[in-house]
């Protein structure tokens, strides 16, 4: 993917540039110069547009009509506005409230696990953090990764250390509490030891709105177990949700990520995942449903750059009305990759005559010793298995409801974890019966 040159500024780049002009003298002195360069290769670029290979259907410098303002650090009264719903969230919960970490809203975390505050990691830099945060490893010139790295506000940094063993989730939750629609950019870190064994949960709290760019950061120690969630749910209407998820994996771990993504408004979620150590194994697995004009996206790049290692790449869409799904994905064996077993799979059921869905799974491959393999599947339900469902006596609603619930769910179910697996096949079963209600209408 090359960044391009722009011979001009849209409003919203030039608001973007206003932002970074008010808040740079704030940079803290040891990262200014990352955050200066980062800016500055998104200025080149701007906004992420059709041309550039990556963004071809999902064209946010025409999308992006504003640039929202920066959220404003959520003050004492506003946080308290959160403590009902707060008390209800699970154990081991880390709450950013409009892109800033609040660890009084914030919960205690078992013996192994050290959590701080971005903003304090910038002011009092350790060059590993910086390197980390930085993940020049995943060798892109995005240009959304590029303007959040200069406008971060906030985030957290989680480090387990070797050897933990984590029983229940840590759970990272996204609230907001501005009284006007705002941009929030957060970044976020995860460094997970050697031997460790984690689960990682993302979820926003109540409705999402404004302009969302989050990056989230996992490193995966030699011989560690690491299973992640997403919750790309409750986006409200004329909302833009841009969130990036980078991911190295070390040598023998085992890492798998499940997200879901419902919701109004925009949704582009771009994964960047580098196997860098030997015989690792990694797991990439989506749902998406969608229903009116929504727009989700979901883009990946996968890297093997060493022998031995295991990669299933999954993805299921449902799309009813006049929404759009994107999926491109992007497996590439590196020279010397030898014993690459990479799979990468997209399915999509089209209950919309006017729905669509644009599919681009593609391989790129330079070692001779590989199982590779790469497909997409689109179109309606199975007329037959309807046919077999009614014959046993189903009305045809719920015959294509439970096929629907069938063909969403096959993923859900793969989770490993009973609490988390509930909770995301009910916000599946919600979104199937808000369907089947709105067809019966």
């Amino acid at each position: 993917m090359t960044a391009q040159i722009i011979p001009s500024r849209t409003p919203a780049e030039l608001a973007l540039a206003e932002a970074f002009a008010a808040r740079k003298a704030e940079l803290p002195a040891a990262t200014a110069r990352w955050r200066e360069e980062a800016f500055a290769k998104f200025a080149r670029a701007g906004l992420p547009h059709r041309r550039i290979e990556s963004w071809h259907y999902t064209d946010l410098r025409t999308l992006m009509r504003e640039a929202l303002p920066i959220a404003p650090a959520p003050t004492p009264d506003r946080l308290r506005s959160l403590r009902k719903e707060i008390a209800a969230l699970p154990a081991q919960s880390l709450v950013l409230v409009d892109g800033v970490f609040a660890p009084e809203l914030s919960s205690t975390l078992p013996q192994g696990v050290t959590v701080t505050s971005l903003a304090a990691a910038l002011a009092a830099p350790r060059p590993e953090l910086i390197e980390s945060l930085a993940a020049g490893w995943a060798e892109t010139d995005d240009a959304i990764l590029a303007l959040n790295a200069a406008l971060m506000q906030d985030g957290v940094i989680i480090e387990i250390a070797s050897g933990a063993k984590l029983a229940e989730p840590l759970h990272i939750v996204y609230a907001t509490v501005a009284a006007e629609p705002a941009a929030r950019f957060s970044r976020s870190l995860v460094k997970i030891g050697a031997g460790a064994s984690v689960r990682i949960d993302e979820r926003s709290l109540g409705g999402r709105t404004g302009q969302t760019n989050n990056v989230l950061i996992v490193e995966v120690g030699d011989d560690a177990e690491v299973g992640h969630t997403l919750a790309l749910t409750g986006t409200l209407p004329g909302s833009q949700r841009l969130e990036s998820f980078l991911v190295k994996v070390g040598a023998r771990a085992k890492f798998d990520s499940f997200a879901l993504i419902t919701g109004a408004g925009l949704v582009r979620r771009q994964i960047f995942k580098l196997f860098d150590g030997a015989d690792a194994k990694g797991t990439l697995r989506g749902v998406s449903l969608l229903r009116g004009r929504e727009h989700a996206d979901t883009t990946l790049f996968v890297r093997h750059a060493a022998t031995g290692c295991l990669g299933r790449q999954t993805f299921r869409y449902i799309l009813d009305d006049e929404s759009t799904g994107v999926f491109q994905g992007k497996v590439t064996v590196s020279p010397g990759a030898q014993k690459t077993d990479g799979k990468l799979l997209a399915k999509t059921l089209l209950l919309g005559k006017e729905a669509t869905m644009n599919s681009r799974p593609e391989l790129e491959i330079f070692a001779d010793d590989v199982i590779c393999g790469h497909g997409a599947t689109c179109g309606g339900l199975n007329a037959d298995q309807l046919f077999y469902l009614e014959t046993r006596g189903l009305p045809p609603a719920e015959a294509e409801s439970l096929l629907l619930e069938a063909f969403a769910t096959e993923l859900v179910d793969e989770l490993g974890h009973a609490g988390l697996a509930a909770a995301y096949r009910a916000d599946v079963t919600a979104w199937l019966t808000e369907h089947a209600k709105r067809s019966a209408a």
